[in-house]
């Protein structure tokens, strides 16, 4: 009975509850800490915190000097999702949390401001697209946004995944006007 009261004496338990408590610290910590403050946009999709680069999770947005046309006349869509986010987020302390890392070692993210999933409010708008690529969470906000005709769902555009890759609508277009 001597043996087995010593078995559950707090000096027998303390290295079994230090591997807990430490394996729950590891855990419980986010995996990359909020980060409070005020950014910038360098494009629609990446916020920019004092030289530390955050790609918004879940959305891809046209690059800064991406055009889309509208009615035939040219609008400087990459440079309006830009201004968009930049509207969106000046003034306001943002939070972050990471996701994952891409392969120029960015930081992707989920970020808030003002209670609102930046993200999902910039697919809301019509002003980045869900990248179904990486994830589902904005497909139904990208839905209703094309619906509704609003942001890049009011023009011609060429997805910035095909963009980044060299497609051009420009081309296309100048070929459809010679021909008409």
């Amino acid at each position: 009975m001597r043996a087995e009261a010593s078995r559950y004496s707090p000096l027998y338990l303390r290295p079994a509850l230090s591997i807990i408590l430490i394996f729950i610290a590891l855990f419980s910590v986010p995996a990359f800490a909020d980060i409070g403050e005020s950014a910038r946009a360098i494009d629609g999709d990446t916020l920019d915190f004092s030289g530390q680069r955050v790609r918004l999770h879940g959305i891809d947005a046209p690059e800064r000097n991406q055009k889309c046309w509208v009615g035939g006349s040219e609008w400087l869509c990459g440079q309006e999702s830009t201004r968009a986010l930049q509207n969106l987020i000046d003034g306001t302390v943002i939070k972050c949390r990471k996701i994952d890392s891409d392969r120029y070692g960015r930081i992707v993210g989920k970020c808030h401001s003002k209670n609102l999933d930046i993200g999902q409010t910039m697919v809301t708008a019509g002003m980045a697209l869900a990248y179904r690529k990486y994830s589902s969470d904005y497909v139904s906000a990208e839905i209703a946004a094309k619906a509704a005709g609003v942001g890049m769902w009011r023009s011609d555009f060429i997805k910035p995944w095909h963009w980044r890759r060299g497609k051009r609508l420009t081309e296309r277009l100048s070929r459809e006007n010679k021909n008409c």
